[in-house]
């Protein structure tokens, strides 16, 4: 987990790429939700999947392609979307990407 805790913090320099891959870190964890950081190398993904919580996602650098019940929205640095609860979702880096993922719980 990333210590920032009373320390200020540049999101784009707490995670970063690593070729052919994703990455994520975790900076927050608590039982109502998290959040975390994630790096994705170009063409990388995350295949579709359903969640039982609400996610925010906001990308902070490069662009996605994100589909959200079979609709698909493409992000770019400083935009942001909700993936609902029981929604199949799946992203897909455009080019490099970096977002932060807020999970709420309750």
């Amino acid at each position: 987990m990333i210590n920032i805790i009373g320390e200020a913090g540049i999101l784009n320099n707490l995670v970063d790429y690593q070729d052919g891959s994703v990455v994520s870190k975790e900076i927050i964890k608590k039982e109502k939700g998290s959040v975390s950081l994630f790096a994705f190398d170009q063409g990388q993904g995350l295949s579709e999947h359903t969640a039982p919580f609400d996610a925010l996602v906001y990308i902070f650098a490069g662009q996605a392609e994100i589909s959200i019940a079979g609709k698909q929205q493409h992000l770019k640095a400083g935009e942001t979307i909700i993936m609902p609860a029981n929604q199949p979702h799946s992203l897909k880096a455009v080019e490099r990407f970096k977002m932060l993922l807020v999970m709420i719980k309750a």
